[in-house]
C-alpha cells in the first residue's frame, strides 16, 4: 500500500512540475529563411514604404501589443463609410494612423463614386506567425517578408461588394479607379492579386 501511495505521489509531482514548466514554444517559421526571399522590384516598393514608418518587423502578437500600447497602432472599425471588414482569422485590425486614414478616405471616395456601395477588407496587419499559419491553408501566402508585417497594408476583395460574394465588373472597375486616384497622388501603392481575388494596398509615408 505504501509503495502504491509513493508511486501516486511521484506521478503527481512529475505532472505538476511539467504543467508549471512547459517546454519553450518553437517558432512556426525560420526568420533566416524568411529574410532570404528576394522581393520582386515591384513589391520592393511596398516593403520600402512599409519600413519608412519606424515599425519593426512584426513577429508575433506581442510586438503588435507593443505598438498598440505606445499609440503607434490604431484600431480599424469593422464598419466604415464605404467599407466593411470581414472576420479576420490571420491578421489583426490595427494599423498606423496614416494607413487607417487612407482606408477611410478610399471608402468615402468609393461610396461617393458608386452612390452608396461598399467594398470588403479581407486582411490587415499580419505577423510572421500569422503568415506561417496562413501558409498551412494557403500555399500562395508570402514565403518572404510582406508589407502586412509592418502595419501599413491591407487587402480589398474585388469580388465582394455590399457583403455579397459575386463577380461584379462594374464595382471592380469603380474600385480600381479610386485606387488609381490615390496611387497617382502619391498616397498608396497597389497590386492586383488575381490568385487571392484582391487588391493589395500599401500606404506610403507621404
Amino acid at each position: 500500500m505504501k509503495r502504491l501511495l509513493c508511486m501516486i505521489y511521484v506521478t503527481f509531482i512529475f505532472n505538476l512540475h511539467y504543467s508549471q514548466n512547459p517546454s519553450k514554444k518553437t517558432s512556426c517559421y525560420d526568420l533566416m529563411d524568411v529574410l532570404k526571399v528576394e522581393p520582386t522590384p515591384l513589391y520592393k516598393l511596398h516593403l520600402d514604404a512599409s519600413k519608412s514608418f519606424g515599425v519593426k518587423l512584426l513577429k508575433d502578437t506581442k510586438t503588435i501589443r507593443k505598438y498598440i500600447s505606445n499609440g503607434k497602432f490604431h484600431a480599424i472599425k469593422k464598419k466604415g463609410k464605404g467599407y466593411r471588414v470581414q472576420k479576420l482569422n490571420y491578421s489583426s485590425a490595427w494599423m498606423v494612423s496614416k494607413a487607417s486614414l487612407i482606408l477611410e478616405k478610399i471608402g468615402m471616395r468609393f461610396t461617393k463614386e458608386t452612390k452608396g456601395h461598399t467594398f470588403t477588407v479581407t486582411s490587415i496587419t499580419r505577423t510572421l506567425e500569422d503568415q506561417c499559419k496562413l501558409r498551412h491553408i494557403n500555399s500562395n501566402a508570402s514565403l518572404g517578408l510582406s508589407s502586412h508585417n509592418y502595419g501599413n497594408s491591407f487587402d480589398i476583395s474585388y469580388i465582394r461588394f455590399n457583403d455579397v460574394l459575386k463577380y461584379n465588373p462594374k464595382m471592380e472597375q469603380a474600385l480600381e479607379k479610386v485606387l488609381q486616384y490615390f496611387a497617382n497622388t502619391g498616397k498608396i501603392y497597389y497590386i492586383k492579386e488575381k490568385q487571392q481575388s484582391c487588391y493589395h494596398i500599401t500606404v506610403r509615408n507621404y
